[in-house]
């Protein structure tokens, strides 16, 4: 079957039946099935290649509205959004993407100060794909890397960032500032994927699958969803422009963060931060204040909760997770 048509296949199928297995339960992770016809019907998409200056970006767009991107981290890809992107779509236009080497989207080549993979020329692209499509406003939602593509958007370009949510993440700065050895055992893609070439390519591409077999990789999903996902992994180029965006995230992603943190710079417009309950920043940073304490260095007009189903709750909880972003936008 063309990728395509088994994307569409599978998002289709996938609104309409509970996420499986016994982890799903546990995480409260199961979609109700009174709320899935309602669901189903908003969950037509149009998969579309978006061309900007040096590369192509992939694109689902979903309903009619005003408009929101969602951006996704690692080890996932638009594909993530499946469940969310559909209850959002109600009365908006949702546009998920895939960043640069990831999935479907284009891998444009890398420099030695690893610039074309940092955060501001992956949010600078996703500002162009936004304007080429007939939306220089939106609301912009990112989860795990994706979460830092979108705050570096709205430090960057915040005449086209009419709202923010930042999910499961603090800033570059901030995490690595705090480094210690329990946030390098339980953020390994950080100090793995961020060592010299070609080291994690070899690890990546030798066992793709352990990539989801850790709290930072794995889903309650299928084959058929771990399978799309896992393509990805198998791609020499594309692994190793993901490997790039790690060693950016170590290097020149850090300066920008600091120049920005120095200069006093803040994330003006209404700000929403999810983070996993139980998790490394529901636990690890009390003494900050926990994850809003520190976003709050950033960010004034702030707040956030956390949220059931593990580092991937928009995946695994899309529900809850609608009804808060919900509460966002109409606030």
């Amino acid at each position: 079957m063309e990728r395509r048509k088994f994307l569409g296949a599978l998002t289709g199928a996938s609104l309409s039946v509970p996420l499986e297995g016994s982890s799903a339960e546990r995480a409260g992770a199961q979609h109700p099935t009174a709320s899935s016809a309602h669901v189903a019907r908003q969950s037509s998409f149009a998969p579309s290649q978006v061309e900007v200056a040096g590369n192509t970006v992939f694109v689902c767009r979903y309903g009619t509205g005003p408009a929101i991107l969602l951006v996704h981290g690692f080890p996932r890809t638009s594909l993530m959004w499946r469940f969310l992107a559909p209850r959002l779509a109600e009365n908006h236009t949702v546009i998920c993407v895939d960043l640069r080497a990831y999935g479907r989207s284009g891998i444009p080549a890398s420099t030695d100060n690893h610039f074309p993979y940092s955060k501001r020329a992956m949010a600078e692209e996703l500002v162009a794909v936004m304007v080429t499509l007939g939306f220089p406003t939106f609301t912009l939602i990112g989860h795990d890397r994706g979460g830092r593509v979108c705050y570096r958007m709205a430090l960057d370009h915040p005449k086209h960032v009419e709202r923010l949510a930042v999910l499961d993440v603090i800033p570059i700065l901030e995490g690595w500032s705090r480094a210690d050895a329990r946030f390098a055992q339980t953020y390994w893609p950080w100090i793995l994927l961020a060592q010299e070439q070609p080291l994690p390519e070899s690890y990546l591409l030798g066992a793709p699958k352990a990539v989801f077999e850790n709290p930072f990789g794995h889903g309650s999903f299928g084959p058929e969803i771990l399978e799309e996902y896992l393509s990805t992994y198998r791609d020499p180029a594309r692994v190793h422009g993901i490997c790039e965006e790690y060693r950016a995230a170590a290097t020149i992603d850090v300066e920008h963060d600091r120049a920005d943190k120095e200069a006093s710079r803040r994330i003006e417009c209404p700000m929403l931060h999810l983070w996993a309950e139980g998790g490394p920043l529901d636990t690890f940073y009390a003494k900050d204040g926990g994850p809003l304490g520190i976003w709050r260095q950033w960010a004034p007009h702030v707040h956030g909760q956390a949220m059931k189903g593990g580092h991937f709750f928009p995946e695994e909880n899309p529900e809850d997770t609608a009804a808060v972003v919900k509460r966002f936008l109409s606030a």
